[in-house]
């Protein structure tokens, strides 16, 4: 018999977003924090899948024909957008919870998603393929970054891409992005992150290579407190998103 995948899957981590699950589509809620984030993060997937697969970002439905992995989705607050755009989106968590939570939002907007309570490493295993991949704030929770990756990018199809956000290992992260997000501001639950567990860019970038994928782009994400939104930047130092593409078979 084939030997089993190791699992990336920390359920501790898994524990804490499924006791949060209800909050999801709060957008003044516990995951306040995702809901301003996701414009800056929607408009920078769609632009450059437009631009990797020739379409017009301006289009009703842009994404129209391709399939996207949104994996570890939570509650769906991207896997929804990007079915409005056209794509044919599979929604992937290990938290059954959230799972439930994304399936009854979906059901409510009339939207035809495809929610699985699974994981990267069971989808890899059933020769699941995808032009795109978002893994997004997710690297920080797993309990193998490189292997994660690895997994992923296995289910990207050749010419496809995946799309990468996550945080910084820097004293600046620390200070903004756990002790004044979490302890001071409360924008998130106290211990949302472990300082140890986030992921500078080097080391993503070289798990991307090593996992058959090139660095195509990347950008840091910053709060704008005079505008009340967050923003791109060459700034990196503690909010961050990599695009990086499948050139050919691995």
């Amino acid at each position: 018999m084939p030997e089993a995948r190791r699992s990336t899957v920390d359920t501790q981590e898994v524990e804490h977003f499924s006791a949060l699950a209800a909050e999801w589509w709060n957008p003044n809620g516990k995951f306040r924090p995702l809901h301003k984030f996701n414009p800056v993060r929607l408009a920078y997937i769609r632009d450059h899948i437009a631009e990797r697969f020739g379409r017009d970002p301006r289009a009703a439905r842009p994404l129209e024909g391709l399939r996207i992995l949104d994996i570890g989705c939570g509650g769906g607050l991207l896997c929804e957008p990007m079915a409005r755009l056209g794509a044919d989106v599979v929604g992937a968590d290990a938290s059954e919870t959230n799972i439930e939570v994304a399936r009854l939002h979906a059901a409510e907007a009339k939207l035809d998603l495809d929610y699985r309570a699974t994981t990267a490493e069971a989808l890899a295993e059933s020769g699941e393929r995808f032009d795109v991949i978002l893994n997004m704030e997710v690297v920080e929770h797993v309990s193998d970054v490189p292997l994660f990756v690895a997994t992923c990018a296995e289910m990207v199809k050749p010419g496809g891409i995946m799309f990468v956000a996550t945080i910084n290992r820097t004293l600046k992260a620390l200070a903004l992005a756990i002790v004044g997000a979490e302890y001071v501001l409360r924008w998130l639950p106290r211990g949302t992150h472990s300082f140890g567990k986030l992921v500078r860019p080097e080391e993503l970038e070289k798990a991307l290579r090593d996992a058959g994928m090139a660095v195509a782009d990347r950008v840091g994400v910053v709060y704008n407190p005079l505008a009340d939104r967050w923003q791109k930047s060459r700034d990196m130092d503690v909010n961050y998103m990599v695009l990086a593409e499948k050139l050919s078979a691995v």
